[in-house]
Parts: C-alpha cells; structure tokens; sequence
C-alpha cells in the first residue's frame, strides 16, 4: 500500500457460481463499486455460466476461489476421492464432514488431490491462477484441510490474498450476536493465520460477516469500523436475490454504506490493489 492514512476494506461476495440468484445478486453490487471480489466455487455445474456473465459484464470485479470439500460434487474423479463423497457421489454436507473429520475418516490424499483439481480448474475458467482465496463453510480451520491449501497455493508464482477467519478481540466485544460460536471459530483462524503469515501469503487483520451488521444504522456501522483497531477488515457477504439472502443486497447498495465506509476512514479496494500491487492480468477469451 501507498503511505495513506485510508484503511483498506476489502467487501468479498462469496458464492458466486452457486446458480443464477447468486451471480445476479453479486454483479450488480460489483457494477456499483461495492463489491470488490466475488468468490467462485469452481465445481458447481453454474460456475461456468456465472464466468461467462462475469466476463459479459467487463469483469467488473476481481474474482477468487472459493475452495470446497462440502457443496456438490468433486472436481477429481469420483474414484480417485472415495472418503470425500456419499454413495451419490456428492461431497458430505457440513454437518456429516465435521463428524467423519472428527472420527479421522478423511484421506490427506484425497484431500490434497481434490484441491489440485478445482485450483486448475479455476485456472481454465479465468485464465489465470486465483489473487486471492477462501473456503466455502470456514472448514480450512480444520486440520490438516487448511495446512494443505496453503502448501498447494505455495507453488503458485504470486501468493495469492487468503482469508483469515479472525476478529479482534474488542469487536468480539462490541459485536453481538453468535459471540462463542465466533470465538470458537476466531481462536481457530487465529492458530491458521499464523501460519499463512510465516508462509508469506497477505491476509485480512479481522473478517466480519454482513449477516451480524445489517441490523447497523449507517452511523453505528461506522462507529463500529472507527473502533476496531485493525489494519485490513474484510467484510465478508452473501448476496443473493434468493429470499433468504435478501437483506445483502439492500444493505450494501445502500448509499449510506459507503457514507460509511469513508467516514471511517477506510477505502474500498481488491485483494490485488490492497496487497500485491498489481492489476489482474489480461482476460482470456
């Protein structure tokens, strides 16, 4: 970063590939300057189609991988991942994945050969490898799954932005709503995030979710980004124009929310212009 005394704010939208209410409900944020990254899960039969809306539309906002080992099925041979997925050959959802991760029914294998295989597959949908990635369901915080990426994205020429699953402990303090369950999930981001820190790879200082900030007016949401004491936030959301995701777009398109962001003091930017310098590469065809 430059010498300003601007926050960067990174706004990331996950999900997008998941169908068409989500790739509409992310593009538009994006065209409108709000969104500054879009997450793509690569394995989902939509990802294609969302790509080629995305690139329709001027590849208006930066695009990332969403890695995934419990939404649909896998990117390697159903074969070749056998303790991965169920008898229909869909990855287990996040409640049966946390049981089978506990028991140890996972192959660090299978893992690391599902993950090789959607990191090309991001490849051939954008053209590029990924500038910056997270996981679908928070479950890199998971050991070994988590330990693993970061080995993979490791032997990539540029590292890319990775997510870190952390807040600090005075906004656990100020934010309310699920606060044991994000200090459960925090203290584990926190053990990762070291770890992607002594590897080299860039990373947020506090991820909050829109889900627990909607409720804000404009003024308490900007109180709230004044008082916590990081460097990098990144706000984490989900839109959709699926009811039950509805309150996402409305309340980041909002102009209040960017009223907001800047009397904070902090700046909307990419992972890319945030950490790496750089501007994404050339768009394949």
């Amino acid at each position: 970063m430059s010498g300003s005394r601007e926050r960067p704010l990174l706004v990331i939208a996950d999900g997008l590939g998941l169908g068409p209410s989500e790739t509409r409900g992310i593009l538009p944020l994006a065209r409108q300057g709000v969104v500054t990254g879009a997450s793509l899960l690569v394995n989902l039969p939509f990802a294609a189609e969302s790509v080629r809306l995305w690139r329709l539309q001027g590849s208006l906002v930066e695009i990332g991988w969403q890695a995934n080992l419990t939404l649909d099925r896998p990117a390697a041979p159903l074969a070749q991942v056998p303790s991965l997925v169920q008898t229909d050959g869909s990855f287990w959802p996040i409640d049966r994945f946390l049981r089978r991760w506990f028991l140890g029914l996972f192959d660090r294998g299978e893992i690391e050969l599902e993950l090789r295989q959607q990191l090309d597959r991001f490849v051939e949908l954008i053209g590029y490898p990924p500038l910056f990635v997270n996981f679908h369901q928070h479950i890199g915080l998971l050991t070994p799954i988590g330990e693993i990426l970061v080995r993979i994205l490791a032997e990539l020429r540029t590292k890319p932005y990775v997510r870190r699953v952390q807040e600090p402990l005075s906004a656990w303090r100020r934010l309310p709503g699920r606060r044991w369950q994000r200090a459960l999930v925090s203290m584990l981001g926190h053990r990762l995030g070291r770890l992607q820190e002594a590897e080299g790879f860039p990373g947020n200082d506090w991820l909050a979710d829109v889900a627990d900030l909607r409720r804000d007016t404009a003024d308490a949401f900007a109180r709230r980004l004044r008082a916590v004491p990081s460097r990098v936030v990144e706000l984490m959301c989900h839109p959709s124009l699926a009811e039950q995701h509805d309150q996402d777009p409305r309340w980041l398109s909002d102009p209040t929310f960017l009223d907001a962001v800047q009397g904070a003091g902090f700046r909307l930017m990419s992972p890319s212009e945030t950490f790496l310098g750089l501007e994404p590469p050339a768009q394949v065809a």
